[in-house]
C-alpha cells in the first residue's frame, strides 16, 4: 500500500519564517507596554512562588497579576536575589499593587502555611495561588540516584501539595468584611509536556510533573463543591533561566532559530505566554476551568510522531 501525501500548505523559507518568528517574539515581549490596564484581577490576593529568574515564569504573571489588576502579591523564591529589583519593578509601574517579597523555600511546609495565613491576616482573603517554584535535571537515568530523584520530587511535586493543602483551607475562609462572601479561589500548578509524554525531561522531571498533573485532578475532586478550582500548565518549550543554557548553547552553533522546530508552531516560547495562561486561570474568566491540565506547548504534545505533509 502506497503511503498518502496530506494536503498542505508550502511553506515559507527558513530566512522568512525566522523574521517572522522573530517579529512575533518581540510583540509578545512588549505585550503589556502597549496594553492598557486590565480588571481581571482586581481585588485578587495571589501568592506566586518561584519568581526569581529575570526570564521566568513567575515573574512574567507576577507582572501581568499587577497589571491586570491585583490587589496584593506575595512573591516567594528560594533564591533573594532578584525580589528587591522585582518588587521596585511592580512598584513603579503599578504603585496601586501591595507587594510583599518573601525569600523562603516552596517546599517548605511552616513557610507555605505562613503566607496563607499571613494573607488573610493583612488582607482577609486568598483568592489565588500560583504554585510555579521547580528544579529540573538533565541526567540520564544510569547517572541518576535516588538523592536526585527525591529532591525533585521535593521541590516540584512536594511544593505543589503544600499549596493545594494550605491555600484551599485559606480560600474556603469568608470574609464578608473583605468583599468575600463564599468559599472559592483559583490554584495553578506549572506542571510541563514532560508530565503528560516521554521524550521531555529526565526521568526524575518528568515523574515529578506527572505527579503534578494528577493533583490537580485529585486535588480539584476532593475540593468538590468549594468553588476553590485546581489546574496545572504544562509548558513546552520556553525561554526561561531554568532553559537559558540551551539557549546560549544554540546562540553559539548559530542554531537558535531551530529550537522549537519540532511543534506545530516551528519556535520556541517566552515566559509570557504561559503568564497570559495563568492570568486566565486566576481570574473568573475560567469559573468553569477546574481540574485540568493545560498543554501550552505550540501543539508539541498534539501528534504522534510524523513526517508532516505524509502520514506514518
Amino acid at each position: 500500500m502506497s503511503k498518502t501525501n496530506l494536503s498542505v500548505k508550502p511553506s515559507q523559507t527558513g530566512e522568512q519564517f525566522a523574521r517572522r518568528t522573530a517579529s512575533r517574539l518581540e510583540q509578545i515581549q512588549l505585550q503589556l507596554d502597549s496594553s492598557p490596564r486590565g480588571t481581571r484581577l482586581k481585588g485578587k490576593v495571589c501568592v506566586v512562588t518561584g519568581v526569581g529568574s529575570l526570564i521566568g515564569i513567575g515573574r512574567a504573571s507576577a507582572i501581568q497579576f499587577a497589571h491586570e489588576g491585583a490587589q496584593h502579591l506575595y512573591l516567594m523564591d528560594l533564591d533573594g536575589t532578584n525580589l528587591p529589583a522585582l518588587k521596585s519593578t511592580i512598584a513603579q509601574k503599578y504603585p496601586d499593587v501591595k507587594v510583599t517579597v518573601i525569600q523562603v523555600d516552596a517546599a517548605d511546609e511552616a513557610a507555605i502555611s505562613g503566607v496563607c495565613k499571613q494573607a488573610l491576616r493583612e488582607e482577609g482573603r486568598l483568592d489565588v495561588f500560583f504554585a510555579n517554584a521547580g528544579i529540573a535535571t538533565q541526567l540520564p537515568l544510569e547517572s541518576s540516584s535516588a538523592e536526585v530523584f527525591m529532591n525533585t520530587l521535593r521541590v516540584n511535586t512536594l511544593s505543589c501539595f503544600l499549596a493545594l493543602k494550605y491555600a484551599s483551607e485559606a480560600m474556603m475562609e469568608t470574609n464578608p468584611s473583605r468583599g468575600k462572601e463564599h468559599s472559592g479561589g483559583s490554584i495553578i500548578m506549572t506542571a510541563s509536556v514532560a508530565g503528560i509524554r516521554a521524550g521531555a525531561g529526565s526521568v526524575d522531571y518528568s515523574a515529578s510533573k506527572a505527579a503534578v498533573n494528577n493533583m490537580a485532578q485529585t486535588g480539584a475532586l476532593q475540593l468538590t463543591r468549594t468553588d476553590v478550582r485546581v489546574n496545572s500548565i504544562c509548558p513546552g518549550l520556553i525561554h526561561t533561566g531554568m532553559t537559558d543554557t540551551l539557549f546560549q548553547s544554540a546562540r553559539r552553533r548559530n542554531s537558535e532559530s531551530k529550537i522549537g522546530q519540532l511543534n506545530p508552531l516551528g519556535r520556541y516560547a517566552l515566559a509570557q505566554e504561559i503568564a497570559n495562561v495563568a492570568t486566565f486561570l486566576a481570574s473568573d474568566q475560567s469559573s468553569y476551568v477546574n481540574g485540568q491540565n493545560w498543554a501550552v506547548d505550540g501543539g508539541l504534545s498534539c501528534s504522534l510522531p510524523v513526517v508532516p505533509g505524509k502520514f506514518a
